[in-house]
């Protein structure tokens, strides 16, 4: 039975390794037949211009506002000179907005954006609204918030009379998102110190493999479930490998978390299935299905419950390797001693990641949330509508996942330790420190 005991961990290493190429070679096969063409496909709508192209932008600046009468007849043309003439200016229901266009064809050039506020609405008249007195004076909801020196983009379409007229589309973000990405790496770095930075080139492949592969090859029609378990596969073997180095602790957390991937599918499989989820709540995958008809919607809820697993899997998993090489360099006696010793850990990891999972669901639906509290319906039938159930749905099988993942991964880790209290062979001597205690494994 010692002999039996002592080559346990050489064993364990060589079905670990064996079983991660096999997995590896099936990944690359799927990458290579899955791979996209990255073909045209149609624009949907909301993101098309008039001539049925992308919509162009241009970067813009707010130069100056006044308020006047709404309807004016500039608003969204091209001017020379920022002295626009302003029907009953000072005065009206509406935000007249001065814009210098500080990019495009007509840089230097200005052009008027009209945002209508709350007293535009308000009044005796049969399609007015009764408005609180204090928000009167505040653009009216779905309108943006502007201020003198704000960058914006401006979406430019077609004119009747063959120019362009220009509205707003949307606030320019690139030097704060620059800010706080810069600071993100910073902190990892800082605290993390290489490891850190390893972790975040890791983050910069998966978004790679997120944008140039699994995003087209969906969009060609190809199995949403297969590119979702090829993209998930390929982010975990480089991101592991690359973010803790190659190690058997590494290996035992990525043959753990892959394992662990593969039986949220199948969960996500079966409760879409019994709770009927169509996953069409939403106006994002109605476009989708208008546009894309080609896309399996429920392949593609399965899609996004196996992602969705990704990132809290491998937390779980590769603290409880970690957990498990670390009390058995610590003296644990034994591979069932280092089992029992790590599972304690994995215990507590379960209660606080469920709770990290369910309130990052609940976090991400609070508006959907706030919109059902007031729909006066009861309790039963809210949390049954698809939208809330497809959530619920992702909270229950990332839970199972993750209860799951715990002891499998210890069991593997464990599985390939070298504890105090086991006899070694020749060909696996056990270094000491110094003190009489086994070196950490690796």
């Amino acid at each position: 039975m010692s002999a039996i005991a002592a080559n346990f961990s050489p064993l364990a290493r060589y079905i670990v390794i064996g079983a991660l190429s096999l997995i590896g070679l099936t990944v690359a096969a799927g990458a290579i037949v899955l791979w996209p063409s990255y073909s045209d496909h149609p624009i949907p709508t909301q993101f098309r211009a008039a001539d049925g192209g992308s919509i162009t932008t241009v970067d813009a600046e707010i130069f100056e506002q006044q308020r006047a009468n709404c309807l004016n007849p500039l608003s969204g043309t091209v001017q020379d000179t920022a002295d626009i003439a302003l029907e009953n200016a000072g005065a009206g229901p509406c935000i007249q907005n001065i814009v210098k266009l500080t990019s495009g064809q007509y840089k230097g050039r200005f052009t008027l954006l009209e945002v209508p506020t709350n007293r535009a609405q308000s009044g005796k008249s049969p399609d007015s609204m009764a408005v609180d007195k204090r928000t009167l004076d505040d653009p009216q909801p779905g309108q943006p918030t502007l201020h003198v020196g704000d960058k914006i983009k401006v979406a430019a379409t077609p004119a009747p009379d063959g120019g362009v007229r220009y509205g707003f589309f949307d606030f320019r973000r690139g030097t704060p998102t620059i800010i706080w990405a810069l600071a993100f790496f910073a902190a990892i770095v800082l605290v993390a110190s290489w490891r850190g930075l390893r972790s975040i080139l890791g983050l910069i492949f998966a978004f790679a493999v997120l944008g140039f592969f699994t995003l087209p090859a969906i969009l060609e029609g190809s199995s949403p479930v297969a590119v979702a378990i090829v993209s998930s596969a390929t982010i975990l073997f480089v991101v592991l490998y690359l973010a803790h180095g190659v190690s058997m602790r590494t290996s035992s957390a990525l043959l753990g978390t892959l394992v662990s991937l593969f039986v949220a599918g199948a969960l996500s499989a079966l409760a879409i299935s019994t709770m009927k989820l169509t996953g069409l709540s939403g106006d994002q995958t109605m476009n989708l299905q208008v546009y894309q008809g080609n896309i399996s919607i429920s392949g593609l809820l399965l899609a996004g419950f196996i992602i969705g697993a990704l990132g809290v899997l491998n937390d779980v998993t590769i603290t409880q390797a970690s957990a498990a090489f670390e009390l058995a360099a610590a003296g644990e006696p034994s591979r069932l001693a280092t089992f029992r010793a790590a599972m304690r850990v994995g215990r507590d990891h379960i209660a606080s990641t469920v709770y990290t999972l369910i309130f990052a669901y609940a976090g991400s639906a609070l508006p959907l949330l706030l919109l059902f509290s007031v729909a006066q319906q009861p309790f039963g039938s809210l949390v049954t509508t698809d939208a809330v159930a497809v959530e619920l749905g992702r909270s229950f099988v990332g839970g199972i996942a993750i209860a799951l993942s715990v002891p499998l991964t210890t069991a593997i880790a464990a599985a390939l330790t070298s504890p105090a209290g086991v006899v070694t062979t020749e060909h696996e001597p056990a270094p000491r420190r110094a003190g009489g205690r086994h070196a950490r494994p690796d």
